[in-house]
Parts: structure tokens; C-alpha cells; sequence
């Protein structure tokens, strides 16, 4: 059961961000300071990546282990209310996401993921950065 109303809940969810997120924010500084620039979210290559490298051809998703459903993490946890529904979100996203890698590859990109509780440790962003564009 539910703790909020229908209007709270709205509320609450419309002010999750889909851009400019705190593990977004640590990637892009990371990738800064080891002196890479980058575009942020076309909107002209499949999903939206947060992260383009237009000289690399190489794109970053920054995905939060919630919603994109990081496997193995202790934060991609199942609510426990309204099953069905969120299975079926979870499910779709992770659809998508794949779409968008495979259209990325098709289009000759390469793509990566940095998983939201990857960016808690910032000194490890930098290496996996250093690591996926070959700094």
C-alpha cells in the first residue's frame, strides 16, 4: 500500500531528472579534468546519449542501477507495491536501451555504460574513462 496520495506520488515522481543528474554531473567532471570534450544528449543519435565523443565516434549512458535495472546491484531493487506495473516499466526500459545500443552499433558507434553506483567513487570514473576512450 501506497503511504502518498495519487497527487503526491505526481509530484514526487515529476521531479526525477532525466538530465544533469548527480552521476551525470561526476562523469562530465571527470571527463573534463582528464581534458576530453564532449557533447551532451543528442537528441540526433539513437537514445539520447549523455556523453558524445563525436571525434572518438564513442557515446556514455549514464544510467541510474534503478531504472535501467543494473544487474547485481543492491540498488536495483523491486518494489514491493504495484508488482506488475513496474515489471513491465522496468521491462521496457531495458528494451529501450537496448534498441539504442544496437542502432549505436549499427550506426558505427561504440557505446558504454557507467552505472549510477560506479560514480560514488569519483577516482573510479576517472580510470574506466581513461580505459573506454583509451587515454
Amino acid at each position: 500500500m501506497d503511504i502518498l496520495t495519487s497527487a503526491q506520488r505526481s509530484a514526487h515522481m515529476a521531479r526525477i531528472r532525466g538530465s544533469d543528474t548527480k552521476p551525470e554531473m561526476v562523469v562530465r567532471r571527470a571527463a573534463h579534468a582528464l581534458g576530453l570534450r564532449f557533447r551532451l544528449h543528442r537528441r540526433d543519435l539513437p537514445g539520447s546519449p549523455d556523453l558524445v565523443f563525436p571525434s572518438r565516434r564513442r557515446v556514455l549512458f549514464v544510467h541510474g542501477c534503478y531504472w535501467h535495472r543494473h544487474p547485481g546491484c543492491r540498488l536495483a531493487y523491486s518494489p514491493k507495491s504495484n508488482v506488475d506495473f513496474w515489471q513491465a516499466k522496468f521491462d521496457r526500459n531495458v528494451a529501450r536501451d537496448a534498441d539504442a545500443l544496437a542502432d549505436l552499433q549499427a550506426a558505427g558507434w561504440k557505446a558504454d555504460i557507467i552505472w549510477e553506483c560506479e560514480t560514488r567513487r569519483p577516482e573510479i570514473v576517472s580510470v574506466r574513462l581513461r580505459a573506454l576512450l583509451g587515454e
